[in-house]
C-alpha cells in the first residue's frame, strides 16, 4: 500500500538526500539513511509533510517503488506516519528523547515542549502564569472588522504603514486609553509597536544613543524584560519591590536613566505600587531628570478593588505608558502601544523604522475597528468573570490541597505568585509536575540575584477551567509530595 497517495499534486520534492553510487549501499538503503538521518538531526522537524513517492523518485531520478519501500521501512520504524487524505509526515515522537523542560520566552518562563505529549500521553495541564484562555478570543468581532477593513481599504493604502502607527489606531487608544486607564496622550505622542517587549527595547536602544548607560528593574521582575534591556547594551539594575511595590528610595544609590516598572502589578509577585511610592517615584524622576517605563499589561484584570489609575496621567512628560493585547486579548496578535514623552517621541519612531519598517497594517486596522466600536470593552465585561471565578477556584484548591503554600497578587491579572515552604526545590518541583504532566513555571529566574529568591511558584489561572485548575493544583500537591520525600 502506497501511504501518501493523497498528498496533493505538484507538490516539490525539497528533500536533500546524498545518493552517490559506488558507497557500497542501494539506492533504498541510501534514501532511508538520508532521510532518517535528517529526522534525526531535525533538519526534517516533526510534522514535516514530505512528497508523495512519485514527485520524490522523479525529483531523484529512482524507481518509485524503491522511494515506496524506503517510506514504508521507515514508518515500520517509527520515522514517519501517514493517513489517508492528510499524507506521509514526519512524527511527533519520531526522536525517542525523555521530555525534558525547556524555555518559553512568554510572560511566564515556564515549562513546556510544544505539540509535545506528556509522559502519559495527554496533553499536558497549562498552569501557566499571564496568558489569557485562546477559547476565549473573539473570533467572531474579529472576523468581521478584519473583513470589513479588507473591504474598505483603498488600493493605494496597500503599502508600508506609517512607522508611527495607523492613525485610526492611534486616536482610538487614544480616547480608550484615557478613559480607562488615565492616560494623558495624544494619538501622536503614541506609537503602535510588536508588544510590550519591542515598545521596552525601542525606548532603551533610543536612550542608549542619548547616552545612558543603566536602567534600573523591579527585582524580581519579568525575567525576559531584563534581559532585553541588556541586549540593547545598557546594564539592568536590579531595585527590590515588597508588598507595597519598588522601593523608591533605594533608586537615589543608584546612577540610573530609567526605571522600568509594573506599577498596577508588579510580575511575578503580584505587589501594587502605593500612592505615596507612585508620587515618590515621579518626584525621584523629576530629581534626576530620569524616565519611568510603565509595564501596564494586565490592569484592566482588576477583582477585588477599583482599577488603578496608570502612573502616565501623573507625570506624561516623564512616562513612558507601555501596553499591549498580548495579556487582554490574545499574545498572537503582536499589537503593543507606547505614549513617549514629546521629546522621545521622534527617536522611538527612528528606531521602530529601522527595526520592521512598521507594524501589520491590516491587524492595527481591524484591532482599531474593535476599539472604536465597544467590542473591546463589551469583551473585557464578558471575560472579566470568568477569570475572577477561576482565580477563586485556584485559591480554594490551593487552601485544600497545598495548605503550607501562600499565594500573593490576587487581587487582579491571570497569576498567582505562590510561595511554598522553606526547603521545597521550585525546579526539582516543577520538573515533577511536568513528568506528571503539569506545566508550571518555578519563580527564580525572575529574580537577578536567584540566591535570594524564595521557593515559589507562578500559577496561571487564565487558560485553564475550574475542574482542570483543580486537578494541575492536585498534581503539584502530590509532586511536591515526593519531592519532599526524595
Amino acid at each position: 500500500m502506497e501511504p501518501e497517495q493523497t498528498n496533493p499534486e505538484g507538490f516539490p520534492s525539497d528533500v536533500l538526500v546524498d545518493l552517490r553510487p559506488g558507497n557500497g549501499r542501494g539506492l533504498r538503503e541510501q534514501l532511508e539513511y538520508g532521510l532518517r538521518t535528517a529526522i534525526q538531526r531535525r533538519r526534517l522537524v516533526a510534522g514535516t509533510l514530505l512528497p508523495p513517492t512519485r514527485v520524490v523518485a522523479a525529483e531523484l531520478g529512482i524507481s518509485r517503488s524503491v522511494v515506496v519501500e524506503a517510506y514504508g521501512n521507515l514508518a515500520a520504524d517509527g520515522y514517519l506516519e501517514a493517513r489517508q487524505g492528510a499524507g506521509t509526515r514526519v512524527r511527533f515522537d519520531a526522536r525517542d528523547d525523555p521530555p525534558r523542560p525547556a524555555r518559553h520566552h512568554d510572560r511566564a518562563g515556564f515549562f513546556e515542549r510544544p505539540r509535545r505529549a506528556s509522559p502519559h500521553g495527554a496533553p499536558p495541564i497549562r498552569l501557566l502564569g499571564g496568558l489569557p484562555d485562546p477559547a476565549l478570543f473573539p473570533r467572531a468581532q474579529w472576523m468581521g472588522h478584519y473583513r470589513a477593513v479588507l473591504a474598505e481599504l483603498p488600493d493605494p493604502e496597500l503599502t508600508y504603514p506609517p512607522a508611527r502607527g495607523a492613525e485610526a489606531l492611534r486616536f482610538a487608544l487614544s480616547a480608550y486609553l484615557g478613559r480607562v486607564r488615565g492616560v494623558a496622550a495624544v494619538p501622536d505622542r503614541l506609537l503602535i509597536c510588536a508588544g510590550f517587549t519591542q515598545g521596552l527595547t525601542l525606548v532603551c536602544r533610543a536612550l542608549r544613543r542619548e547616552g545612558a548607560r543603566r536602567v534600573a528593574v523591579e527585582e524580581p521582575c519579568f525575567g525576559l524584560h531584563r534581559k532585553a534591556i541588556a541586549m540593547t547594551g545598557l546594564e539592568p539594575v536590579p531595585v527590590a519591590v515588597d508588598e507595597h511595590g519598588l522601593d523608591v528610595s533605594a533608586l537615589d544609590d543608584h546612577d540610573v536613566a530609567a526605571v522600568l516598572v509594573a506599577p498596577a502589578h508588579s510580575y511575578p509577585t503580584g505587589g501594587t505600587l502605593d500612592v505615596a511610592r507612585r508620587h515618590g517615584l515621579v518626584a525621584w524622576a523629576r530629581r534626576h531628570d530620569a524616565l519611568i517605563i510603565e509595564d501596564d499589561y494586565d490592569a484592566e484584570f482588576r477583582y477585588d478593588r477599583v482599577p488603578i489609575g496608570a502612573l502616565h496621567g501623573l507625570a506624561p512628560d516623564r512616562v513612558v505608558y507601555v501596553g499591549s493585547a498580548s495579556k487582554t486579548v490574545s499574545p498572537s496578535l503582536r499589537l503593543g502601544w507606547l505614549a513617549a514623552p514629546a521629546r522621545l517621541v521622534d527617536a522611538v519612531e527612528r528606531e521602530k523604522t529601522f527595526d520592521d519598517m512598521g507594524s501589520g497594517l491590516l491587524e492595527q486596522l481591524a484591532f482599531a475597528r474593535f476599539v472604536d466600536r465597544g467590542d473591546f470593552s463589551r469583551y473585557l465585561r464578558r471575560v472579566r468573570p470568568i477569570y475572577r471565578r477561576r482565580r477563586d477556584a485556584t485559591i480554594d484548591a490551593l487552601a485544600e490541597l497545598l495548605p503550607a503554600a501562600r499565594w500573593h497578587g490576587a487581587s487582579g491579572g491571570l497569576h498567582l505568585h505562590v510561595t511554598l515552604p522553606d526547603g521545597v526545590d521550585e525546579r526539582a518541583l516543577a520538573a515533577a509536575a511536568y513528568e506528571r504532566g503539569v506545566l508550571v513555571e518555578d519563580a527564580a529566574w525572575h529574580w537577578a540575584n536567584r540566591s535570594k529568591a524564595p521557593p515559589a511558584l507562578v500559577l496561571g489561572y487564565g487558560s485553564a477551567s475550574e475542574r482542570t485548575i483543580r486537578r494541575g493544583i492536585a498534581i503539584v500537591a502530590e509532586a511536591m509530595a515526593a519531592t519532599v520525600r526524595s
